[in-house]
């Protein structure tokens, strides 16, 4: 198997471009090209990571937090980030990093936490706004069906937990076949009215690329008359954060001693205790303070996230119990996550966890 099957399966999950713009997740070193030996998921990508991976033959490292954040001007060795490249360029190892893309999407990082916490009706804190196009299209109506399902199939009509999702409506279209062509219904030269059906459906900017050749090779005619046009609808399953609701109201200060227990993290920094039940939980893994407002208006009881400064406390305003469990903490179980998606999409092939723990924060 080549790395770039194993790309192609990452990007299906967490597509690129919905990675923000500062991020650099992508494949880091190594060529799509390579045979793929055996694959690390992990956190981060360190010195002892490449180590690990090359103990274990994998040669192909997959990690959340890029190892290459920001130019590097010089590669000596002065530093981790350097080191690590320079033992993947020597070792010939793959990194890819799948960072604020997978935070992006409703099954991935948040998603996992909130599935550790039993969360129910989840959906994002804070959706994406241009990440949905719509395409119009025009079909006999004999073969209506057939291109839909055409297109469903490459993945577009998917609404939330909808799939399949179209819009359908009569109407008749015109054309007049010139020469050196051969039409599918009609005659050279002469005008002709069919009826058709004309479809509707939305689907991500990722999947332009298959929906409009499932479109082409399924569609009758010669010259397909279709529009792609950008929504401004934010997308309900890409975004930043999730909210969701506990199966049953807990106190405030025994959801903290659950969240120790789960994330294993001996101290919780957290605001004052507002001595209610919570029922509604806003969650980000990693640095969230930009969602302190999101989770303020969405109606949380708490809202638990990672690196919070000292003033960013401050904008719970009372109104909301803020915990901060630790970056690491927060985003520990994105490795498992990882892990467990590649080994479904490839049963057969070695995907394994790294055996090292790469949280740089102590506690004592």
């Amino acid at each position: 198997m080549k790395i770039g099957a194993v790309i192609s399966a990452l990007e299906e999950l967490a597509h690129p471009s919905l990675q923000e713009g500062y991020d650099n997740a992508g494949l880091l070193t190594g060529t799509p090209e390579w045979d793929c030996t055996g694959i690390i998921c992990t956190l981060d990508a360190t010195p002892e990571v490449v180590q690990d991976a090359i103990a274990q033959n994998c040669n192909l490292i997959v990690a959340h937090h890029p190892i290459i954040f920001s130019g590097l001007k010089k590669i000596n060795g002065k530093n981790y980030i350097e080191q690590t490249i320079i033992a993947a360029i020597k070792n010939d190892i793959a990194i890819y990093a799948i960072h604020t893309n997978l935070d992006n999407v409703i099954h991935g990082v948040n998603g996992r936490i909130a599935r550790l916490l039993g969360l129910n009706r989840v959906s994002i804190l804070a959706p994406k706004e241009n990440t949905l196009y719509k395409l119009y299209t025009f079909v006999p109506a004999d073969k209506a069906a057939d291109v839909r399902q055409a297109l469903f199939a490459a993945g577009g009509g998917h609404i939330g937990n909808y799939s399949e999702c179209s819009f359908n409506a009569e109407g008749k279209g015109t054309f007049k076949a010139g020469n050196d062509t051969s039409p599918y219904v009609g005659t050279i030269g002469q005008l002709h009215e069919e009826p058709e059906i004309k479809i509707e459906l939305v689907f991500p900017p990722s999947l332009r690329g298959r929906i409009v050749a499932a479109l082409k090779q399924a569609h009758p005619y010669e010259e397909v008359a279709y529009d792609i046009v950008s929504l401004q609808n934010p997308h309900p399953g890409q975004g930043a954060g999730i909210v969701g609701e506990l199966e049953s109201p807990m106190d405030e200060r025994a959801l903290l001693g659950y969240l120790k227990k789960i994330f294993q993290v001996p101290v919780i920094r957290h605001t004052a205790f507002l001595n209610r039940p919570v029922k509604r939980v806003a969650l980000c893994g990693g640095a969230g303070s930009f969602l302190i407002s999101k989770a303020l208006a969405s109606g949380a009881d708490m809202y638990i996230t990672a690196d919070m400064k000292y003033h960013e406390f401050f904008d719970a305003n009372g109104r909301i119990l803020i915990a901060d469990i630790g970056h690491y903490e927060s985003e520990q179980f994105t490795t498992d996550l990882l892990q467990e998606l590649l080994a479904q999409k490839f049963p057969t092939f070695a995907v394994l966890k790294t055996r090292v723990k790469t949280n740089p924060v102590q506690y004592f």
